[in-house]
């Protein structure tokens, strides 16, 4: 399965359990339903894992951890907060290069709209004949 084809689902998981619950919960409560989902559709998910940084000569074993990793290619930073600042993006752009993984999805649950609150977040993936990255 793909990066896109995974995304395409999680996000489809994750309309779904904001039709259900809606905005305003806590980050730990939708980061647990979407792992719950995740799993139950099938997919191998690690959830709060921790992550190596390697600078020169060494290696800090939790450097970082990410909230959700989906099949060991898309990462997901989950979020329930007022508004997304650009450093946001940013985190997950520094989360998937240092995992050495070409997509991220920063979702934010705490909005009207769950569309309005994912982002994609790519480094080095091919979509629609481009290779994307983000800056």
């Amino acid at each position: 399965m793909t990066e896109n084809e995974i995304a395409k689902k999680v996000v489809d998981i994750c309309y779904h359990i904001h039709v259900k619950l809606g905005a305003g919960l806590y980050e730990s409560v939708y980061e647990g339903i979407l792992y719950y989902e995740l799993k139950k559709h099938g997919f191998n998910v690690r959830r709060q894992q921790a992550l190596p940084v390697v600078w020169k000569e060494i290696q800090m074993e939790q450097g970082f951890r990410a909230d959700l990793i989906v099949e060991d290619k898309v990462i997901l930073e989950i979020k329930s907060i007022e508004t997304l600042a650009p450093v946001h993006k940013k985190q997950v752009l520094t989360y998937i290069r240092l995992a050495n993984m070409r997509l991220g999805l920063l979702i934010n649950f705490n909005v009207a709209l769950i569309r309005d609150g994912i982002e994609r977040v790519v480094n080095n993936l091919h979509e629609t004949g481009d290779l994307q990255e983000a800056k």
